[in-house]
């Protein structure tokens, strides 16, 4: 069986890294922690992984915006290495703080690095103007082409951010994501219909948490898939499993890094 490559890239502010490199590791990658500096430096290059993944944190501080000093970095730094890694089908995963660095450079919706002027997409505060930190459910699209995602699954992840907020530059741009097959999973109530506050932590257009790129392959979400890989990492497992001995064997957030391994093989 081929070895599936996967590279987590952390920089100063980065604080889930060993968490999502222990889940692409525990699904059967070999996944290795890289700081972008090595990266720049030439000490690993993308060119020998599958999946790049931007785990969550507080990069840089989240000084002038979440995410936006990291992706200036990265399209300065490794812009054009970036670029090539995406156009030769290699998947990025980009969760919290990582999906919004891959929106402030561009690389979602469209997969192309672009400009600040023009990219249709950003993440902003919180409605609530708190920072959110609770559990959420969450229900994938009939029609989403992610490869991280299962069309209609319903599952429950945590959230931990304070610009959280999906906005679009037009109503056009979020019927194109819709119509593209591009928005992967959405904040549902338990029973999947439409959410308010605080179901909805953020007040993103359409009660959108995760999307992709028309090819679903670069991949971002704000839930944190890797705070729930076991089944106890749950703060109800005792009650979602009656009459069980122990803990469900695994958390929902599994199964994605389960696919994208699967993908890459």
């Amino acid at each position: 069986m081929a070895t599936v490559n996967a590279m987590v890239l952390r920089t100063a502010g980065t604080n889930c890294d060993e968490e999502t490199r222990f889940a692409f590791q525990a699904c059967g990658a070999r996944a290795e922690l890289v700081h972008v500096n090595r990266l720049a430096a030439g000490g690993h290059r993308l060119a020998d992984y599958q999946i790049l993944a931007l785990p969550g944190g507080f990069t840089y501080g989240d000084d002038v915006g979440s995410g936006k000093v990291f992706a200036v970095e990265l399209m300065h730094a490794l812009g054009e290495e970036l670029q090539a890694f995406v156009d030769r089908g290699g998947l990025v995963l980009g969760i919290c703080n990582g999906f919004q660095v891959l929106v402030k450079m561009g690389l979602l919706p469209d997969a192309r690095l672009a400009r600040a002027a023009d990219r249709t997409l950003t993440l902003t505060h919180n409605d609530s103007h708190r920072f959110e930190d609770r559990w959420v459910y969450l229900q994938a699209e009939a029609n989403c082409h992610s490869l991280f995602a299962e069309p209609c699954e319903r599952i429950e992840l945590p959230v931990a951010h304070a610009e959280g907020k999906l906005v679009a530059r037009s109503d056009a741009v979020v019927d194109r994501l819709e119509q593209n097959g591009q928005v992967a999973y959405r904040y549902v109530n338990p029973d999947g219909s439409a959410p308010a506050y605080p179901a909805d932590p953020n007040g993103s257009v359409g009660h959108i948490a995760a999307i992709s790129d028309p090819s679903g392959r670069v991949f971002g979400m704000m839930p944190h898939p890797e705070r729930h890989f076991f089944g106890y990492h749950h703060p109800r497992w005792t009650r979602r499993a009656p009459g069980r001995a122990g803990p469900p064997a695994e958390g929902d957030g599994v199964r994605m890094f389960r696919r994208a391994v699967a993908a890459c093989r």
